[in-house]
């Protein structure tokens, strides 16, 4: 067996667990929380007041135009100057929540108003509460247009947490270096680790594209949940 198939055999157990324990958590769980921020902040800058929405403006402002790798260093290596000292993988929770979250209120908010005004009122004139016409009538609707976009993010999410790397969390691709480091070999190595994140990207993808078919046959969310 050729030295460098060797190597990429015994390095490979490494990068599934770093993979298992720590980039795949961490980029479900971004994503969960970004989404949830992204919809709050969404529905704060179309619905609420004008002091309100001034700063959930700031928010996506600030997270859309600064790079993902400043604000993870901002949070894990500023914040301790200030008394604030967070664990990487904290610290890396929180800088990709809050870049996602950013970026998906985009998104929801465009979702959202692309739902006809019609079903607002139709909602409205049966009588429901704005919360009952949002989480029956309008969000069933904008999930099936919101599920391509988002589902990019998820897969741009979940490379992006090789950035992660950089406040020391060990995930897959900090696990590579450590093993560069002791095999010098970083052809051979990084070639793997990109092998793994593209193996993941396409397994997403074809989630993804299983999700678009799902909706678009069950016509949004309300049916395909029931």
């Amino acid at each position: 067996m050729p030295a460098w198939l060797e190597l990429m055999i015994a390095s490979a157990g490494p990068l599934l667990w770093a993979a298992l324990v720590f980039t795949i958590p961490l980029a479900i769980l971004s994503f969960i929380f970004g989404i949830a921020t992204g919809l709050l902040t969404a529905l704060v800058r179309m619905f609420a007041p004008g002091p309100f929405r001034a700063a959930a403006r700031f928010y996506v402002w600030i997270f859309r135009g600064t790079p993902l790798l400043v604000q993870l260093f901002l949070i894990f290596y500023g914040l301790p100057s200030i008394g604030i000292t967070l664990d990487a993988f904290i610290a890396a929770l929180i800088g990709f929540t809050l870049n996602v979250g950013a970026y998906s209120s985009e998104i929801i908010r465009a979702v959202i108003a692309a739902v006809p005004k019609g079903q607002w009122e139709a909602s409205y004139s049966i009588g429901m509460t704005f919360g009952q016409a949002m989480r029956r009538t309008v969000l069933p609707q904008a999930t099936r247009i919101a599920v391509p976009p988002l589902s990019n993010t998820f897969i741009a999410l979940v490379k992006d947490t090789s950035l992660a790397a950089v406040i020391t969390v060990p995930e897959m691709f900090q696990a590579t270096q450590r093993i560069v480091a002791v095999t010098y070999e970083p052809l051979i190595l990084y070639v793997e680790v990109a092998i793994f994140y593209l193996l993941m990207s396409s397994v997403l993808s074809q989630v993804q594209a299983w999700l678009e078919e799902h909706f678009a046959r069950s016509g949004g969310f309300a049916e395909a949940r029931s």
